[in-house]
C-alpha cells in the first residue's frame, strides 16, 4: 500500500519586524568645500542646533559657512565643533555632508562603511572616482538621484528655482554691461529683449517667471508638449510662446534671439546637446547664453565650464556664462534651502537606527544611492560608465 500524503495549508505567518527602531547617534562632518569655487555649506547652524539637540554630534571644519555668512562662531553656538583639518573632520565622522563630489584628497580621507551626501555632477563623473567609493565600502548618495514620492528630485528643484531666477538677473547684467548695451525689460517707444528658453521643467518656470516680470518676450522650447503645457498652466496664462525644440526652429529664432538659457535636463542623465556651434553662429553680436544645464553636460555646443572669477567668455560674438553652480552666487540663500531639504533626512537616519535599515524601509533615500557594499547601485551611472550595477534592494534584505 502507498502512502497517505497529508495535505498542509500553507499560510502567511507573521513576522517579526526585522527593522530596526532604536534611534541611534550620528556624527555628522561638514567640511569646507574646496571644489569649483563652491561657497554653499549643506547644514547652517539651525538645522544643526536642532541635531545636537537630538544626541548627534556635528562636526564643522574651520570657516566652512564663511562665504554664506555664516560663521564659525554661529556653528559653535549651536553646538557643533570646529576643527582645523579635514583629516580630523573624516577620522571623526561617520556620515559626511558635502555640497559637491569629494576632490581625490577627499576621496583618499574617506573610510569604510562611512556615508557620503554629495552632488555627482553627470557632465563630469569619472569611472576612477566610482571605483574609488566601491573600494573604500563607502555608502554614497547623490543629490541628482534623491527623488520624493510624487517623482521630484527635491535637492535639484531647489536649487533650480534659485538658478532660474539668477539666471534672468545674470542675463540682464551682462546683456547692460557686456553685450548689446540694452535693458533687459523694455519701456516706453522700446522693445523688451527677447528671451528664448530651452526645457520647461523647474529652471525654465523660474527663469520665464523672472523674464516676464521684467517685461522680456519669452518663448521655451522642450522635447515633451506635455511639459511645455504643464509650464504654461504653472504660469498662470501669462503670454509666452511655446514650440517643440527642432533644428528648423531654432535657426530660425536664434538670430533674433538677445537671451538664451539653456535648462534642458534629462532626470539622472547627462545634458541634452540641442544648439550648434553653427546655430550660435547665427546669434547677434552681443548676445547673451546663460547654460545652467553646463554642470550635466550643457545644451549649448559651444559651451565650457567656467567658474564665478571668470564667469564668461565670448564665442562668435556671443557672451556666454557657464558658471555650473549658479546657485553659489547667492551662497546664504540657497545653503538655507539645502538645509531646509537636508536636515529632515538625516533626522530620519537616525531614527531608523542606520542606513540599511532606512534604505529596507523603501525610504526616498534609497532612490538617491549610487554606491553600497562595494557595488555600483545606480543604473544610469553604469551605462554611462561601463560598469556593472547592481539593485540596491538585494543588498539591504
Amino acid at each position: 500500500m502507498g502512502g497517505v500524503r497529508s495535505s498542509v495549508s500553507i499560510q502567511p505567518q507573521p513576522q517579526t519586524e526585522r527593522l530596526l527602531t532604536r534611534p541611534t547617534t550620528l556624527r555628522i562632518g561638514i567640511p569646507r568645500e574646496k571644489h569649483l569655487q563652491e561657497r554653499r555649506v549643506p547644514l547652517i547652524p539651525s538645522a544643526v542646533a536642532t541635531l545636537t539637540a537630538r544626541g548627534h554630534e556635528v562636526i564643522v571644519e574651520h570657516r566652512a559657512g564663511e562665504y554664506a555668512s555664516l560663521p564659525d562662531r554661529a556653528y559653535i553656538e549651536a553646538g557643533a565643533s570646529i576643527v582645523y583639518s579635514p583629516e580630523e573632520l573624516y577620522e571623526r565622522a561617520d556620515c559626511v555632508v558635502k555640497i559637491t563630489p569629494p576632490t581625490e584628497r577627499e576621496l583618499n580621507l574617506l573610510r569604510p562603511k562611512q556615508v557620503l551626501f554629495s552632488a555627482v555632477h553627470m557632465g563630469s563623473v569619472r569611472q576612477e572616482y566610482i571605483q574609488a567609493l566601491l573600494d573604500k565600502n563607502v555608502t554614497a548618495i547623490g543629490y541628482e538621484f534623491l527623488q520624493a514620492k510624487d517623482g521630484s528630485l527635491p535637492i535639484m528643484r531647489i536649487m533650480s528655482e534659485i538658478a532660474g531666477y539668477a539666471a534672468i538677473q545674470i542675463a540682464a547684467g551682462l546683456l547692460a554691461q557686456q553685450g548689446r548695451a540694452t535693458l533687459l525689460g523694455g519701456i516706453t517707444g522700446v522693445p523688451p529683449a527677447r528671451v528664448l528658453i530651452l526645457g520647461a521643467g523647474t529652471v525654465a518656470l523660474h527663469a520665464a517667471r523672472a523674464a516676464l516680470g521684467f517685461g522680456c518676450s519669452v518663448t521655451v522650447l522642450d522635447e515633451e508638449v506635455y511639459r511645455l503645457q504643464r509650464l504654461k498652466a504653472a504660469l498662470g496664462g501669462q503670454p509666452i510662446a511655446t514650440g517643440l525644440i527642432q533644428p528648423d526652429l531654432l535657426y530660425e529664432l536664434l538670430p533674433h534671439t538677445d537671451v538664451l538659457i539653456g535648462a534642458l535636463y534629462r532626470k539622472g542623465e547627462r545634458a541634452h546637446m540641442v544648439v550648434t556651434a553653427d546655430m550660435v553662429a547665427t546669434m547677434a553680436e552681443g548676445s547673451v547664453i546663460i547654460d545652467v544645464a553646463i554642470d550635466q553636460g550643457g545644451n549649448i555646443e559651444t559651451s565650457v565650464q567656467t567658474t564665478h572669477d571668470l564667469p564668461t567668455f565670448t564665442k562668435y560674438g556671443v557672451i556666454h556664462y557657464c558658471v555650473p553652480n549658479i546657485p553659489s552666487r547667492v551662497p546664504r540663500t540657497a545653503s538655507i534651502a539645502f538645509s531646509n531639504v537636508l536636515l529632515p533626512l538625516l533626522l530620519r537616519l537616525a531614527e531608523y537606527g542606520g542606513i540599511r535599515s532606512l534604505l529596507a524601509s523603501g525610504h526616498m533615500l534609497k532612490t538617491g544611492v549610487y554606491t553600497y557594499g562595494r557595488h555600483l547601485t545606480n543604473h544610469t551611472l553604469a551605462r554611462l560608465l561601463h560598469m556593472e550595477s547592481l539593485d540596491v534592494e538585494l543588498l539591504v534584505i
